[in-house]
């Protein structure tokens, strides 16, 4: 069986890989299609599906929004897939985190040197090399400079959620976030929801509440779901009706061990899963965009 990855990142966001060569390397993986779902941002998906028409490969539209839930501190991060070329007041509001980011860039890089490193915002935007600037870019300088011994070290110091220079996302209501990527015909899925072990009972009430604003999959196989948690996560989408996608996860070098289309340990997730999800989108009569 042939084998599809439906969460990839590029330079556009976290990824190490540039879209084209992110496309490259899901080909030499033997891959016959994957999504690419950069973090807040769509500006990677012309390159990589001109890579993908030139190799052969189905590419999939699509980006990651991470989302707060109402009222609560659970941070659950959405994937988005088939979005259209047009994507209208998504790229505003994509735009509105982006300069958040940058903000929270920013005081990251400040707090930091209240713990008395010697870094700075060039020094990151080097690692980044003309880049979209996140997280991994400031553990990667923080590396360079020899405060720490791994990019892991660096989040778990500093850039983590226990860390001394951590610094909260601002994000989307997940109400909020799924009616704007369902209003543009998206597949909306819940990405490894498993990962931060929400409460069972929490879990299932996000799940039944975002299914009538338009949540329509789950992410079932991730690099980072156990056999456990996988089980669980089919479970869920099973009781609610939902489809299943799965993928790895890939960041490049910024998250070592993950490759395309088979992430860590066994992970595989086979052509019958897209089929699915294409069959489910042609059954609400949503179009089935191709590269």
């Amino acid at each position: 069986m042939s084998l599809i990855d439906l969460h990839t990142h590029s330079t556009a966001s976290d990824g190490s890989d540039c879209p084209a060569r992110l496309v490259d390397a899901a080909r030499a993986a033997g891959l016959a299609a994957i999504a690419l779902t950069d973090h807040d941002t769509t500006a990677g998906l012309n390159e990589a599906e001109a890579a993908g028409r030139d190799s052969g490969i189905t590419v999939i539209r699509g980006c990651e929004l991470s989302t707060v839930v109402e009222n609560d501190t659970l941070r659950m991060h959405l994937l988005g897939l088939w979005l259209p070329r047009d994507t209208g007041d998504l790229q505003a509001r994509l735009q509105d985190l982006r300069v958040k980011r940058d903000a929270r860039n920013d005081r990251i890089v400040a707090l930091l040197r209240e713990c008395g490193l010697d870094i700075s915002m060039e020094d990151v935007r080097g690692q980044a090399r003309g880049e979209s600037v996140c997280r991994p870019h400031i553990a990667a300088a923080l590396l360079a400079k020899g405060y720490v011994k791994t990019p892991a070290e660096a989040f778990r110091l500093y850039l983590g959620r226990q860390g001394r220079a951590y610094v909260p996302k601002e994000v989307m209501k997940d109400e909020d976030a799924v009616r704007m990527l369902a209003g543009l015909g998206a597949t909306v899925c819940l990405a490894h929801p498993m990962l931060d072990k929400p409460p069972p009972d929490k879990l299932e009430a996000l799940v039944a509440r975002l299914i009538p604003q338009g949540l329509s999959a789950i992410e079932i196989w991730h690099s980072e779901h156990s056999a456990e948690d996988t089980r669980a996560a089919l479970d869920l989408a099973r009781r609610f009706g939902l489809g299943l996608s799965g993928g790895s996860d890939y960041h490049g070098l910024n998250k070592p061990g993950i490759r395309p289309g088979v992430g860590r340990g066994n992970l595989r997730v086979g052509t019958d899963v897209l089929e699915n999800l294409v069959r489910l989108r042609r059954k609400r009569g949503l179009p089935v965009y191709n590269n």
